[in-house]
């Protein structure tokens, strides 16, 4: 039984869109973070072990552009990954102000034993979907964000 209040065509369907982004944005994200609880580390620790594994030694700053946050909670995520051993901290030679972060061996070991896991997971997951089909909805996802950032 539908309960949903009607708005006119354009809008019912623009928000029914957004019920199905959210919602499929929800289930992936859940089966996601299980994959990475799986690991001992929390979404936001992955991540930073993540943008490191794959691109070096970066600033902070650097590190919370590529993962789309602020910096407020940088600092506490960067500590708790730091007493696990798995990266550091080191002076930039260049800017006395700035903290370049990088990998320990340890973390290079860690991100190199979790992340094919967590890629495969990921295939698994987008595996409902045609490689076509993934296409199509990466180019459509890219399209809206770009979109919706000019209005």
């Amino acid at each position: 039984m539908k309960t949903t209040k009607k708005y006119g065509k354009k809008t019912d369907l623009a928000l029914t869109t957004w019920v199905k982004l959210a919602r499929a944005f929800s289930s992936f994200s859940k089966k996601s973070s299980e994959k990475i609880k799986s690991f001992g580390l929390t979404q936001p620790q992955f991540a930073v072990i993540e943008v490191l594994g794959h691109l070096g030694p970066l600033k902070v700053g650097e590190i919370c552009s590529k993962m789309l946050v602020s910096g407020g909670n940088m600092t506490l995520v960067l500590d708790n990954i730091e007493k696990l051993g798995y990266l550091e901290r080191i002076p930039s030679k260049e800017d006395r102000r700035a903290i370049n972060v990088q990998l320990t061996p340890r973390g290079r070991e860690l991100f190199e034993e979790i992340f094919k896991s967590h890629a495969e997971h990921i295939t698994n997951l987008m595996s409902v979907l045609s490689a076509d089909e993934q296409k199509q909805l990466g180019d459509l996802l890219k399209k809206l964000g770009l979109g919706v950032n000019k209005l």
